[in-house]
């Protein structure tokens, strides 16, 4: 059975004025425990609303969201564990720190949970280490971080809730190449390690290519595609028509294509790319 899963989900702002939109139009989802998810589309295609309908922030217009096959606005659901269940980090999260101190910060969520001194010192603690914040900067103040230092102390202060599905909406937003790197990496052990479903928003086909196991697409409110990065990226033609742009390694591959150098699989990291080309240029059997 999936953890998450959204039937027939819509949600329509403003209805009944003239400024009525629907941002997520009758989506069929399911989400597997463990999976790596990324959720790629364009500016207004409906990513951050439907996160927040996944989340329980949001109740739908039409349609249902099941955690664990239960429906989180049934009339006796309780929304409020539902949200420590499913952690939800706002685009520039980091906009939201206002604690005295950053250990503070980190163990907001967990005070709220009721747990006692020692087990969210303990949360609070692993949670810094497994987003590289050095245990020095637990006693300063979160304003006295770097850019990249308070964005990693924001995502700390939802994963120390625990949550079984950890969605992050954009969290690499304006940060530099290094920073966007260091985050993700980052976010890729703390799921290897918990085997916590994570779902990453983003603009970018480059950032979430080399982490995710599968991707959802979304236009215009609907769902575009929903599989594979491999299967995904072979659809490139439609993607970019949508407005998406592919990796910039795939964009190689496809004119090598063009040109009659064909590779058995769809290339979207360039380690993978390397491998392909290294074993093609000396002849041997290309990496599986």
């Amino acid at each position: 059975m999936p953890i998450l899963e959204a039937n027939n989900l819509t949600y329509t702002y403003s209805i009944g004025s003239p400024f009525q939109k629907t941002a997520v139009d009758h989506i069929n989802l399911q989400i597997e425990q463990g999976e790596f998810i990324g959720i790629i589309g364009h500016t207004g295609s409906g990513k951050s609303t439907l996160m927040q309908m996944m989340n329980g922030l949001l109740k739908p217009t039409e349609g249902t969201v099941l955690l664990d096959g239960k429906d989180i606005w049934a009339k006796k659901a309780d929304r409020r564990a539902v949200r420590f269940q499913v952690g939800l980090v706002f685009q520039y999260p980091e906009y939201q720190l206002f604690e005295e101190t950053v250990y503070k910060d980190i163990a907001f969520g967990p005070k709220n949970m009721g747990l006692d001194e020692k087990e969210i010192d303990r949360r609070v603690r692993e949670t810094a280490e497994a987003v590289g914040l050095d245990e020095k900067l637990l006693e300063q103040s979160p304003y006295a971080l770097s850019g990249g230092q308070k964005r990693r102390a924001a995502i700390a202060g939802v994963m120390a809730m625990e949550p079984r599905v950890l969605i992050l909406d954009e969290p690499t937003a304006g940060l530099d190449p290094l920073g966007r790197t260091t985050v993700l990496t980052q976010l890729r052990e703390y799921h290897k390690k918990t085997g916590c479903t994570v779902m990453l928003v983003s603009h970018s086909m480059e950032d979430v290519a080399k982490y995710v196991s599968k991707l959802l697409v979304l236009s215009h409110a609907k769902v575009v595609c929903y599989d594979t990065p491999e299967r995904v990226f072979a659809r490139g033609a439609e993607l970019e028509q949508i407005g998406l742009a592919l990796p910039q390694i795939t964009k190689v591959f496809h004119g090598l294509k063009e040109r009659g150098i064909t590779f058995p699989e769809e290339v979207y990291t360039v380690r993978f790319g390397a491998e392909l080309l290294r074993a093609k240029l000396e002849g041997s059997t290309p990496p599986c």
